[in-house]
């Protein structure tokens, strides 16, 4: 009994650590509570919801993502939740923040040509984002949800191999290879 209540005062001062310094409104919570033999699923905060699996994270960011239109501001309420994902699982979150973000936006993006998330940072300067890989890092994704590196290439990527080689001035899609309709031969 001594050894379980040890055990415990260790794993409350592990997560008031681990809390310190987040940031304002945010929670840092375990994914797991280990209580003798026994493991207890616990849910994961981000911003004002919890989320019990990525799965469940991942479908709320992705609606989001969807149900939005672009270039407007997105209102305080998912700011604030894109904002703690970012905090929580970005690989390099204070280089993403920078100076401070001014808003988040859902734009089309200029090379994947789909819906994105960007912020909008005060200095007016604008970054993309994947809340994919945040998620992932928060809690890691199935391997069918994870976003693969082959697709990354296929979709505009360098390291081009297979047909076309990505070069030259091609005839593809209104490349303005060919003669084209003009007035015909003289």
């Amino acid at each position: 009994m001594a050894e379980q209540e040890q055990e415990r005062k260790r794993k409350r001062t592990r997560e008031e650590e681990v809390g310190e310094g987040v940031g304002e409104g945010v929670v840092v919570e375990a994914k797991e509570l280990k209580v003798g033999d026994e493991t207890l699923a616990c849910t994961t905060k981000v911003g004002y919801k919890e989320f019990g699996t990525s799965a469940e994270m991942f479908d709320y960011f992705c609606g989001l993502l969807r149900a939005w239109p672009t270039n407007v501001n997105l209102n305080k309420y998912e700011s604030g939740m894109l904002l703690d994902l970012i905090k929580k699982g970005h690989a390099e979150p204070e280089k993403k923040i920078g100076a401070g973000i001014k808003s988040f936006v859902i734009r089309y993006h200029p090379v994947w040509k789909s819906r994105c998330f960007f912020l909008v940072r005060e200095d007016q300067s604008s970054d993309d984002f994947s809340f994919r890989k945040c998620v992932d890092h928060i809690l890691p994704l199935p391997d069918e949800m994870k976003a693969k590196a082959e697709v990354n290439k296929a979709l505009g990527g360098r390291n081009r191999g297979g047909r076309g080689g990505g070069g030259g001035r091609g005839r593809g899609r209104g490349g303005g290879g060919g003669r084209g309709r003009g007035r015909g031969r003289r």
